[in-house]
């Protein structure tokens, strides 16, 4: 890519997005100038990356070719305020601050700029995030083509990444977004109920997780509908069918309907 790509906010997403950058090889350390209050984070990230860093915003948006926004939405107003007058023209700029629509970034940003707003997902910490993406007027002028195949191919390192129109942004925030906390919780339950049944806890963890980690590998690679892979663990009179009785007895599916819901609603309201 070799390009200059500056990041405002670097915790854990802004950091997770500056690893997968790294690693697939689309810019050098050089390249990369991470802005964050913290000092301690930004010895992290010189030590552990070898890429710039400042506790300036605007020296970080001054140089940017792509600039990343990965802050908290109530900080970002001041932010933007506070860069906005220095983001170079020809700048394509990232947002993946949750619950902020291309038109009030637009507005926040005051100058006519190349736009892509992103909902990722802490699975990019470990390579398997999940984030859509959604882009402005400007960066669908053909003549951004390639711009806008460079920015997927960042978040496409990071796992899985898909253009969506953004009006289906708040359902991303709810299925992808926030979905890996209810995973957690599913993780975690699923554990303690192989502790009931005498497992230690340390192998309890494993045996939830490498479960739900190849369930979901082989919706991904078998290409078959859940329902169908469901039905082929499911034997006539077994364990399995056993459990999934009481699961739609309890209500499970309507459940993580229902909490996938909340999440997409609260991130409308945002």
């Amino acid at each position: 890519m070799g390009k200059r790509i500056s990041f405002i906010g670097a915790g854990n997403m802004g950091g997770a997005i500056l690893a997968g950058i790294l690693a697939a090889g689309k810019a050098k350390p050089e390249e990369i100038m991470a802005a964050d209050l913290s000092t301690a984070k930004r010895d992290e990230l010189k030590e552990h990356y070898g890429v710039l860093v400042t506790a300036d915003n605007k020296e970080a948006a001054k140089q940017a070719e792509i600039l990343v926004l990965a802050i908290k939405p109530v900080f970002l107003p001041g932010v933007m305020e506070e860069i906005r007058d220095v983001i170079p023209s020809d700048c394509v700029v990232v947002s993946i601050v949750a619950g902020q629509t291309i038109a009030r970034l637009e507005e926040m940003l005051v100058h006519p700029h190349k736009l892509v707003r992103v909902m990722p997902n802490t699975p990019a910490l470990v390579g398997e995030g999940m984030s859509g993406l959604s882009k402005n007027a400007r960066m669908e002028d053909p003549a951004c083509a390639a711009e806008a195949e460079e920015i997927y191919q960042i978040f496409a390192s990071l796992g899985k990444a898909e253009w969506i129109p953004e009006r289906l942004m708040d359902c991303v925030t709810g299925v992808s977004g926030s979905a890996p906390a209810f995973i957690f919780q599913l993780i975690e339950a699923m554990a303690d109920a192989a502790v009931l049944e005498g497992m230690p806890r340390t192998q309890s963890y494993t045996f939830a997780a490498q479960t739900v980690l190849g369930s979901a590998k082989m919706v991904l690679e078998l290409h078959k509908h859940p329902a169908e892979l469901k039905d082929m663990v499911t034997s006539p009179g077994g364990t399995t069918i056993e459990g999934c009785k009481v699961l739609e007895q309890e209500g499970f599916r309507a459940a993580m309907m229902d909490a996938i819901h909340a999440a997409c609603e609260k991130s409308r309201n945002l």
